[in-house]
């Protein structure tokens, strides 16, 4: 799996990460839960963000404006009304906020559940966080869930340990509010072509390491290569090649920016690539080096 391959980014890495020469003020509990505004840090924000993998799950509620955030190879439009939901180990990045973007972001560790009284698991309760899940949900009473978001802000802000273990039952009633209204959601009438790409997206973010060819991954999903070709090609436009070199590229960059590994041993893991043939490969896609990227800040 890829979550076991590829460092991750905690709380207190990924503000170096993603932020300018700005430092956000964090409390206590930063490295299990964090709340805050969007409109009280985007403007401090690298944009385009790099593609990244966290150690927390996360999620952002757009009350206003418009931001594009990435999950693996797909990028997503959240509007008002909507929230978009990130599992730990998911590759992600962000592309764009609107000026005049409002709303809520959040980010939580799964240890926090580890009650007697609670039994819940973020991933295998809340389909939205699922690794291949859809990541948007619009909801339908943003009143309601804007109210449990801040009571969320409230209690961590008081900074009250005493009180920390009430955070996990608010955020776990936000969770199953926004649970009925994902279930509740009509079905998108997608076609077929549409929902074999996205089956092969999901199939290249989970499994990009252990499969290396496009063959690979059509036996995978049980089609023909000449199909999964045809069906990516009439829904994004691109060749399922193309879709693969992608997903590769991105696993590049995560793992030049997160990893100590070489150069070679990044070209063998992605690929099997001979080191001169990945760096090629990396600059024709990047105009950059592997070890430009490395080391130049985006």
């Amino acid at each position: 799996m890829i979550s076991s391959q590829v460092p991750l980014l905690n709380p207190s890495q990924f503000d170096a990460y993603i932020f300018q020469d700005w430092v956000p003020k964090v409390l206590e509990f930063y490295e299990k839960f964090h709340i805050a505004k969007i409109e009280d840090y985007k403007e401090h924000l690298k944009l385009p963000m790099p593609p990244h993998r966290r150690s927390v799950y996360f999620f952002i509620f757009i009350k206003k404006g418009k931001i594009i955030r990435s999950k693996a190879l797909t990028n997503y439009e959240v509007v008002a009304d909507h929230f978009f939901f990130i599992p730990a180990h998911q590759i992600t990045s962000l592309e764009y906020v609107s000026p005049d973007a409002e709303g809520f972001y959040c980010h939580f560790s799964p240890e926090i559940f580890n009650h007697n009284w609670i039994k819940a698991s973020a991933n295998n309760d809340f389909p939205f966080f699922q690794l291949v899940g859809n990541p948007l949900v619009q909801v339908k009473n943003p009143a309601r869930h804007i109210q449990l978001l801040q009571i969320l802000e409230s209690e961590y802000l008081n900074n009250e340990k005493e009180r920390f273990g009430l955070v996990s039952i608010y955020l776990l009633a936000l969770f199953a509010e926004i649970s009925l209204e994902f279930t509740n959601a009509p079905v998108q009438n997608n076609n077929a072509a549409t929902v074999l790409t996205q089956r092969y997206k999901n199939a290249l973010s989970e499994f990009i390491y252990e499969k290396k060819t496009v063959l690979e991954f059509a036996e995978h999903l049980s089609v023909t290569t000449n199909h999964l070709h045809k069906c990516v090609k009439a829904t994004t436009g691109k060749s399922a090649h193309q879709l693969l070199d992608e997903m590769r590229l991105l696993e590049a960059k995560v793992l030049l920016r997160q990893s100590a590994l070489s150069i070679g041993e990044i070209a063998f893991k992605i690929g099997q690539f001979d080191p001169s043939d990945f760096s090629r490969f990396f600059k024709s896609k990047t105009n950059m080096t592997p070890q430009q990227y490395r080391h130049t800040a985006d």
